[in-house]
């Protein structure tokens, strides 16, 4: 049986706006384990970002808590929350945010550096990823010489080098073609496999159908609802 990997108890977020307060989302409750592939979906503004952005400690919720392998991510300083994704988190972003001034190659094997991995080992592990992503060809290129289905593969590609428990994709297949989405979506099925939790925000109904389940968000209110 699947642990609990992420959980979440009365999750609220507020935010102060000049014509009153925004309250974006209500006593949210959920549970993700182990080799879930959860589909997020909800109407463009619902707040999908912002949900993932909060699993992901990059903001704070305004009230209730978010565990983590059972640890209260609550009081937790920006150092530990930096830990904490290094170690457990991989977050694939709508705009890729990849390094203007490094290559393809050095994007990728860029979390790995900073943890402190041998260069050889590292190299020979972004080369696999980005042979899977094909995008390998591309391997000295920089950024600015990419389309943005490129970049968004290689951007995959550098959060998955990480082989971190959870996976945190935010429209990942937004800029790319029909084949190119179903290949990602096969490589998140080989994560599924290895006991990976990944949460994939998503517009494309057909992959939200592949889901185990999807999370869908309208007005504030996030419930579990079946792919299929």
């Amino acid at each position: 049986m699947s642990k609990i990997l992420l959980e979440t108890f009365n999750l609220k977020k507020t935010y102060d706006h000049k014509n009153g307060a925004i309250n974006l989302f209500n006593n949210v409750n959920i549970k993700i384990k182990s080799g879930d592939l959860i589909a997020l979906v909800g109407p463009s503004g619902s707040g999908k970002s912002s949900f993932l952005h909060l699993l992901a400690l990059l903001d704070d919720p305004t009230k209730g808590k978010i565990l983590l392998k059972n640890k209260d991510t609550k009081d937790f300083s920006d150092e530990e929350k930096d830990q904490t994704r290094r170690k457990n988190i991989s977050i694939i972003f709508q705009d890729n945010n990849l390094l203007t001034d490094f290559t393809v190659l050095e994007n990728v094997i860029m979390p790995l550096i900073i943890k402190g991995e041998k260069s050889n080992t590292s190299i020979e592990k972004a080369k696999r990823l980005l042979k899977d992503v094909k995008i390998l060809k591309r391997i000295n290129h920089f950024p600015n010489e990419l389309s943005g289905g490129e970049q968004q593969r290689v951007a995959i590609a550098r959060a998955l080098i990480s082989e971190t428990d959870l996976i945190l994709a935010d429209e990942p297949t937004g800029n790319l073609d029909y084949k190119t989405s179903e290949d990602i979506f096969s490589y998140f099925l080989k994560l599924k496999k290895l006991n990976k939790a990944i949460i994939f925000a998503t517009h494309n109904r057909e992959l939200a159908n592949k889901a185990d389940y999807k999370l869908s968000i309208l007005k504030g209110n996030i419930k579990r609802v079946n792919a299929r």
